[in-house]
């Protein structure tokens, strides 16, 4: 499905699934996402979604959802992010919360999007499913998925290995599963081209970390303006699956590959799971201490598309920027 140039901030499959005015979603981004985005991204007439994970408890997910519950407007629309594998033992009460408060979709991430297909549609809950292949993407489309998230080699966090073309276009001849491109988008430009590729709307992520709104430090959003495509290079060293960072010095000290421990660890396959499951929590420890205070840590996560980032904005000045 392509869309000319002239039609692309009208109507489309995504506009019409969330009942926003442009196609855009704000990515799920740990640490980076929260309510005040969300609500000032919904006022832009966008989607937001925030990942469970932010929350250190159920109430205060379930808090946030009827704080954005309560700010939703019309043109606007909000979802969580799911991460659906076993690195990841809130995942059946975080969704039974989702579910029990009511949101207008989910992104699932990182495993299987049966059970959460399951439950969110019982309660009228699109899912939509990130997937960086087309194996998974048709596993998706069998169990009944709403929109395929193409998670390609432009997004920043755990990215996809083929091009946003390739893969948009891979996904449109082989599914009937509107596709969502994330990657790669950081102007009106980029958001045009990937319509025109055929995608029928985006997911953007790394260039609202340098929002104001955003909940992380002034020092990670002034990297994001100093830094650009170029520092970005692929990390083992966070959660045991590859993940862009930005190259800063402490970066290029540690290393972006496995050590010798972890690569003979994740060759046994009966300590396999627990030694990614603990490698996660670890690199999501070290990753939420740079993301939320001056340290010389500085492990922060982000995109070739902060190649754009020249000043940290209000986030409805970046959705006009893209719309």
């Amino acid at each position: 499905m392509k869309f000319t140039t002239h039609s692309i901030m009208q109507k489309t499959p995504l506009t019409s699934l969330l009942q926003i005015k442009h196609p855009i979603i704000i990515a799920p981004m740990f640490l980076v996402s929260n309510t005040k985005m969300v609500i000032e991204g919904m006022k832009g007439g966008v989607a937001g979604c925030i990942p469970a994970l932010n929350y250190r408890t159920l109430e205060e997910l379930r808090s946030s959802i009827r704080e954005l519950k309560a700010a939703k407007m019309e043109g606007g629309s909000f979802g969580y992010n799911l991460i659906v594998n076993k690195s990841n033992p809130k995942y059946k009460e975080q969704l039974q919360v989702i579910c029990q408060e009511g949101v207008d979709f989910i992104i699932t991430s990182l495993g299987s999007p049966e059970e959460t297909i399951i439950e969110a549609h019982k309660v009228g809950i699109k899912v939509f499913c990130d997937v960086t292949d087309l194996n998974f993407a048709k596993k998706v489309e069998q169990l009944g998925g709403d929109a395929l998230i193409a998670v390609n080699n432009q997004a920043g966090g755990h990215r996809g290995n083929l091009n946003p073309e390739e893969l948009i276009q891979l996904l449109n001849e082989n599914t009937s599963l509107p596709v969502i491109s994330a990657g790669g988008v950081s102007t009106k430009a980029d958001v045009d081209t990937m319509m025109q590729y055929g995608a029928v709307g985006v997911s953007v992520g790394s260039p609202f970390i340098a929002s104001e709104e955003s909940g992380v430090s002034n020092e990670y959003k002034q990297a994001c303006v100093d830094y650009g495509a170029k520092d970005i290079v692929m990390t083992q060293r966070i959660s045991g699956t590859p993940c862009t960072v930005i190259n800063t010095p402490y970066v290029q000290r540690i290393g972006t590959k496995e050590t010798l421990l972890e690569r003979i660890l994740n060759k046994n396959k009966s300590l396999k799971k627990w030694v990614k499951m603990i490698r996660f929590h670890i690199g999501m420890k070290a990753t939420e201490k740079a993301a939320t205070q001056a340290t010389y840590k500085t492990v922060w996560v982000a995109g070739p598309s902060i190649e754009n980032t020249k000043a940290i904005l209000p986030l409805r000045e970046i959705i006009k920027n893209l719309s």
